[in-house]
């Protein structure tokens, strides 16, 4: 188990934009990962600004809850705070199936408790898979010596997006970095392209 607080800007980029920075920058790591998303029927998970995922990855796995930070550091990026737990590959895998049999299962760990202690257990067990999406997430070296991620990502009804991502304990370099970024790539972070959940996006683009 892991618990962390993440702090992040979350920019939706164009495909051009997106393009010029991957070539840009020198690439750490580059991977596809698998994301399947979890609510109840009246959306408990969402209406307490909160989001339970089960990753799914090459060589590991692993179910997340994104629960809102209640004292944020500032307001300006997304602020969340993140409970894991490792899953093994079939694990994970058995658990999706279930998921898109509408087999019900409990989660388990940290997260698990998580749950049990801040919903109802009529909750807890109408839980069920919402939605998913699949990922090409590219680590670059960026600006400040801050790490970039660059994501291409596809939902179930064949939509897909580009976002640039920069998670920083110091909300100071990341106002830095993403300014530098806009300069030299020539866009702009605003309301409309800043902070819009995967979770968000993969609801609205479910098959």
């Amino acid at each position: 188990m892991s618990k962390n607080l993440e702090i992040e800007s979350k920019t939706l980029l164009d495909k051009d934009t997106y393009e010029k920075m991957r070539d840009a920058f020198t690439a750490k790591s580059d991977f596809i990962q698998k994301n399947y998303y979890f609510d109840t029927p009246d959306f408990d998970l969402k209406n307490s600004d909160a989001s339970l995922r089960i990753r799914i990855l090459v060589d590991h796995a692993e179910q997340t809850i994104k629960v809102k930070e209640t004292n944020p550091k500032e307001n300006k990026y997304s602020e969340r705070v993140e409970i894991n737990d490792l899953l093994s590959v079939a694990q994970a895998e058995q658990m999706a199936q279930s998921a898109y049999e509408g087999t019900f299962f409990l989660f388990g760990g940290d997260v698990g408790n998580y749950l049990q202690k801040h919903y109802s257990n009529k909750a807890i067990h109408s839980l069920k898979l919402i939605s998913w999406s699949q990922t090409r997430r590219i680590l670059a070296a960026g600006p400040e010596n801050c790490e970039l991620t660059l994501d291409l990502t596809e939902f179930p009804d064949g939509y897909y997006d580009f976002e640039l991502e920069i998670e920083n304990d110091d909300p100071a370099t990341i106002k830095k970095v993403l300014a530098e970024l806009e300069k030299q790539f020539n866009f702009k972070a605003d309301k409309e392209n800043t902070n819009q959940s995967k979770v968000k996006r993969a609801w609205e683009h479910k098959k």
